[in-house]
């Protein structure tokens, strides 16, 4: 009997010591190839630093540093210079998130905390529609419909109303950097609302209904506890728009007005290294012309990725300071 029994347990042994290794193969081919993903992450990115390196070596060699500071830009003459596309940039997507982050946290806090059930879905589909939109068919509608808009009733009322602005001053053209700014504010806040209302579902209900056994109100508990717990992911979100609207090319094309020129000026035509690279690389013949433009392409690169450094810098620091707490 004893003799049986062991020959009986041996094949379940066999069988469990397979399935052990079986697993710890497919565990280890996993980690191989998610480790590859990750390599191949790393050496895409390299590979574009480095291609862009290499294609501006001439114009880095040629203007230096002036290049960063210098507002010139005549091709005829070979005189290059980025400030106008790093101003109309950075101001572009200043006036964006302005618009945008505000909006679309209220956005996310009425579908969270106020909404009927019913209809959240009806917002919830039409949010993710607008994001569904190509950038090309905002520029056209932004070009046709919103610019005339802007002119006739916008532009005049604030000249009239906060014209002592410099922001505020100059003729009323429809486009230029506000309306390229709002525009930019359309396209991101579909993905900046998305992430702020998955970021306040994920607030564990617990947590609120403390804040209203203890007698919050909905503005109390949304303030000190939903906001406070998802402060991390919201942050997020706001460089996902950020970096989604950095480099934003057609929309932005369309409706600046593509004047390499500087203006404290809302009002007038500016433009960005996106919409700048759009409109003249391939009208670039000249070696040092299209040397300057991919240097534009180097500039544009490091500034979305010193955003996202700083941004997961921030996010590391927040969830270190609330894991402490």
């Amino acid at each position: 009997m004893i003799g049986s029994a062991t020959r009986l347990e041996a094949p379940a042994m066999t069988s469990t010591a397979q399935a052990r290794r079986r697993q710890r193969l497919a565990c280890a081919a996993f980690r191989l190839c998610a480790s590859l993903c990750g390599l191949l992450i790393i050496a895409v990115m390299t590979g574009i630093l480095l291609e862009l390196l290499l294609n501006s070596r001439q114009a880095i060699s040629t203007f230096g540093w002036k290049f960063l500071v210098s507002a010139e830009w005549d091709p005829v003459a070979g005189k290059f210079g980025a400030l106008s596309s790093i101003y109309g940039t950075v101001v572009s997507t200043l006036i964006a998130l302005i618009i945008a982050v505000p909006t679309s946290l209220v956005i996310a806090l009425f579908l969270v905390e106020l909404c009927p059930k019913r209809l959240s879905g009806f917002f919830r589909t039409a949010i993710e529609l607008l994001a569904a939109i190509p950038s090309i068919i905002y520029g056209m509608w932004g070009l046709f419909v919103f610019a005339p808009f802007m002119a006739e009733h916008v532009q005049p009322l604030l000249s009239e109303y906060l014209g002592f602005i410099p922001f505020f001053q100059g003729t009323p053209m429809g486009i230029g950097m506000l309306t390229a700014g709002v525009i930019l504010a359309l396209m991101i806040l579909p993905f900046v609302s998305s992430v702020m209302r998955d970021v306040l579902e994920m607030v564990p209900a617990v947590l609120k209904e403390s804040a209203y056994g203890l007698g919050a109100t909905t503005w109390e508990a949304t303030k000190d506890v939903s906001l406070r717990y998802g402060k991390a992911g919201m942050v997020g979100a706001i460089f996902l728009g950020l970096g989604r609207a950095i480099g934003e090319t057609m929309a932005v094309t369309f409706v600046i007005g593509n004047d390499h020129s500087l203006s404290a000026s809302l009002f007038a035509s500016g433009n960005t290294i996106a919409s700048t690279l759009a409109n003249e690389f391939t009208e670039a013949s000249d070696p040092l012309y299209l040397s300057a433009l991919v240097e534009l392409g180097l500039v544009l690169f490091l500034m979305a990725s010193i955003f996202q450094i700083i941004a997961q810098l921030w996010l590391r620091a927040a969830t270190s300071k609330m894991g402490a707490q």
